[in-house]
């Protein structure tokens, strides 16, 4: 009985794999053994860098919202301890977007507190 492997399915798993390492230097985006390792890595790095990201933004956030703060004699450990006792329910997003955007509105919210 003669060998079967299954060229088709073979054949067009490898295509796959060459199409994701599209625009991928070199060998890696050419050759099947380099691109599978090559997008299987760049798979590993999103999956990864997805949960980074909301961590980079958060910290983003936290730094505008001090910098805002201290400009008004305040701390933004301070600050976030005022809003949580005033019961404002404000998250740190929405809040460095109106410390840059809106210094007013941001002004007016850290007055509402300060007393808290």
């Amino acid at each position: 009985m003669p060998r079967a492997t299954n060229a088709p399915a073979s054949r067009e798993r490898r295509r796959r794999v060459i199409e994701k390492a599209k625009g991928y230097r070199g060998r890696r985006s050419k050759l099947f053994r380099y691109a599978k390792d090559a997008t299987m890595k760049g798979q590993y790095w999103s999956y990864r860098d997805r949960k980074v990201r909301k961590r980079d933004f958060r910290a983003l956030w936290i730094t505008r919202i001090n910098a805002a703060a201290r400009a008004l004699n305040i701390t933004y450990s301070r600050l976030i301890e005022a809003l949580a006792k005033a019961k404002i329910d404000i998250d740190r997003k929405v809040l460095a977007d109106l410390a840059v955007h809106e210094p007013a509105t941001f002004k007016a919210i850290v007055e509402k507190v300060r007393p808290a």
